[in-house]
């Protein structure tokens, strides 16, 4: 007769950052429209049309042409940026918990540097789950830490299935053995 297997002594929970179809399909938006606003300023400027579709070389340079420039420049500012922040994937990171360490480590992807924090397992009092509908929505699994403000888990944006969310709280409090609170 087996006998029952003692739970594993680590939980790894990967954590979701900026490197979502939704994100990139923002950036290809805002990206192809930059690209649009800046070749009608030139279009506009150099008397040519350079794109396929309108007459944008029918515009006055001055205001249409510049002001058509200095939106195609705040569009492609724009992008970059959301280009970076896919690039380095900003908010990516785990959660581990190791119960033969006795720590949990909150790890996650800045701009610069990767962050990091330690929490004692003996401090978490509570795995706590929000839920909140409406104009801004949020659901989200965190830390009730002791001495603490709470402590996040989930990713930032997108909110998850309720049903989702209920079982990972659910599965995480039974791994730290504290209570689950929220539901």
């Amino acid at each position: 007769m087996a006998s029952p297997q003692a739970p594993a002594p680590l939980l790894e929970l990967p954590v979701l950052g900026s490197r979502r179809l939704s994100n990139v399909l923002v950036a290809l938006v805002v990206t192809t429209g930059g690209i649009g606003f800046l070749l009608t300023s030139v279009s506009s400027y150099l008397g040519t049309d350079l794109l396929p579709i309108g007459h944008p070389a029918e515009l006055v340079w001055l205001p249409q042409g510049l002001v058509m420039g200095l939106y195609g420049l705040a569009a492609m500012a724009l992008c970059a940026y959301l280009w970076v922040v896919i690039g380095i994937d900003v908010g990516a990171g785990s959660n581990r918990f190791d119960r033969d360490a006795g720590v949990a480590t909150i790890s996650r992807r800045g701009f610069r540097q990767e962050i990091t924090v330690d929490i004692p397992l003996r401090e978490i009092q509570a795995v706590k789950v929000e839920v909140r509908d409406g104009l801004n929505p949020r659901r989200r699994l965190a830390l009730k830490v002791q001495g603490r403000r709470d402590m996040p888990l989930t990713r930032v944006g997108e909110p998850m299935p309720l049903a989702d969310l209920e079982l990972s709280g659910a599965q995480l409090a039974r791994f730290l053995g504290v209570p689950l609170e929220g539901v």
